[in-house]
């Protein structure tokens, strides 16, 4: 999980440079809204010219894999958010956070707690009775008597009298009463580190100036503070981002598009750029400005500016920003990229086609499923497979328009979209019908759909040979 030629830096305050982080559980993929905090955390940096870290927290072994930790790394470079050096493992600091936990127990802002499960539970159950919140209340907290061949943890020593107040630059001010923060667990028995300490501790040891974040974290603040204040360190400037809802109001589920940053890639068909954009203004707003570059992000990007209610994910936003950028992206980047969504290999001259091709591909496509299927019928053999859609339309009236057609077409000595357009428009006009009622059975013959770029840009894209063979098809009525 680790790389163990890497060596175990820490980070020191710099002065006033800003210093911001992202900092994971590797438990699962990059959560949307994980990659939403990457992405403030990052501008907010960049925006400063400071530093952006990222740590990945897998103190929890059980659930940590590398298969998460991947996933994490490869969501970020995909959304081009880059981090300063590189990444750090929380568990690669374990004896620090130990080293803290034995200080505060010499300042007397900790101590050894002796408690068994059955008298926690008790504590618990006698709580729940009384329908009040549970709060431990150790027989050791003032004591150091404890049997020195029984295990025990190390609880912090919390303030039990005032308050604690925060300055959030997102929430405003918030304050808590200390009698409501609880003496919570530094050391677990078996001497390994709780989130809640060593968060506080690469935190210090990284010089983290600003810990950007969802506010599901706020209720953790006041207990970080509780460990700052112990220590005597710098309290770090904290804003806690409301978190992203469903449309309909309600937490952010699977249904909803909780889902990670790989699915949005892979399965969804999203550009980094447009995903990065519509999270940008998921909570964060400039103005009227919807379509916001990297470049000028960074340049605008500030915390005043970020709302305190839940945004709400829309996918009907998001696919009309897509379908701007997919339309402002370059042709060969975007034919690379839906090359394999395609099918078999392509070849040089078949990739070559498909670049010519973009232009009138990309102009109604709004993500990179709709930009393949759109480019499929290029590559398809004979004889089509027609949509059910697509074969109504082959009707023994239209069956003889596209002979007229195939007759008009096979005597052109030039392939290009003037040329097949004049030539298309006679056979119309000869036949005395509208070109609609020409263009739908041409479509179809040659596409095997009802919809696809302008017919006279298939017809080009297509080329002669191809195009006459794909309407000779279909100008027999099929026999029973």
């Amino acid at each position: 999980m680790q790389n163990p030629n890497k060596r175990n830096p820490r980070l020191s305050a710099s002065g006033s440079t800003i210093v911001t982080r992202f900092a994971p559980s590797p438990t699962g993929f990059l959560h949307i809204g994980g990659a939403r905090t990457a992405l403030f955390n990052w501008l907010f940096a960049r925006h400063h010219g400071g530093k952006f870290l990222l740590r990945i927290e897998d103190t929890d072994k059980a659930r940590s894999t590398d298969a998460a930790i991947a996933a994490i790394l490869d969501g970020m470079r995909w959304l081009g958010l880059d981090w300063d050096g590189h990444e750090y493992y929380q568990s690669q600091f374990w004896s620090r956070h130990a080293e803290v936990a034995h200080r505060l127990l010499e300042r007397g802002h900790a101590y050894r707690c002796y408690m068994t499960q059955e008298e926690l539970a008790a504590q618990r159950e006698a709580a729940q009775k009384e329908r009040r919140p549970f709060r431990i209340h150790s027989p050791w907290r003032d004591r150091d008597d404890g049997p020195a061949d029984q295990p025990y943890v190390v609880r912090l020593k919390a303030p039990q009298d005032g308050e604690t107040t925060i300055e959030d630059k997102v929430q405003g001010r918030v304050a808590v009463q200390n009698a409501e923060i609880d003496d919570f667990v530094l050391l677990r028995s078996d001497g390994t580190p709780t989130y809640m300490l060593a968060v506080v501790v690469d935190d210090h040891d990284m010089g983290v100036t600003h810990v950007i974040r969802g506010d599901d974290h706020l209720n953790n603040a006041f207990r970080q503070m509780a460990i700052v204040r112990a220590m005597d360190w710098p309290v770090p400037t904290y804003a806690h981002v409301p978190l992203i809802h469903g449309p309909d109001g309600a937490k952010l589920s699977k249904r909803h598009g909780a889902l990670g940053v790989d699915s949005y890639r892979d399965d969804m068909g999203y550009l980094p750029e447009a995903v990065g954009n519509y999270l940008l203004r998921l909570g964060w707003g400039h103005g009227d400005d919807e379509i916001i570059a990297r470049d000028q992000a960074i340049q605008w990007f500030d915390l005043d500016h970020v709302g305190k209610s839940p945004s709400r994910f829309d996918f009907k936003k998001l696919e009309n920003l897509n379908g701007h950028y997919i339309r402002e992206a370059d042709d060969e980047r975007l034919a690379e990229l839906i090359a394999p969504r395609i099918g078999a290999a392509l070849t040089p001259d078949q990739r070559a086609l498909l670049v010519r091709a973009m232009p009138e591909l990309k102009a109604r496509a709004k993500t990179l499923i709709e930009l393949a299927e759109g480019a499929k019928f290029l590559f398809d053999a004979r004889p089509l497979a027609m949509e059910p859609a697509a074969g109504e339309l082959l009707t023994p009236e239209n069956r003889a328009l596209l002979k007229a057609a195939h007759g008009a077409l096979s005597t052109l000595d030039s392939w290009d979209h003037d040329a097949v357009e004049n030539c298309i428009r006679q056979v119309a006009e000869q036949a005395d019908v509208k070109l609609g009622k020409l263009a739908q059975p041409l479509r179809a013959a040659l596409t095997g759909r009802t919809t696809s770029p302008g017919i006279f840009d298939v017809l080009a894209l297509l080329g002669q040979g191809e195009s006459l063979n794909r309407i000779e098809d279909q100008i027999l009525e099929p026999q029973e």
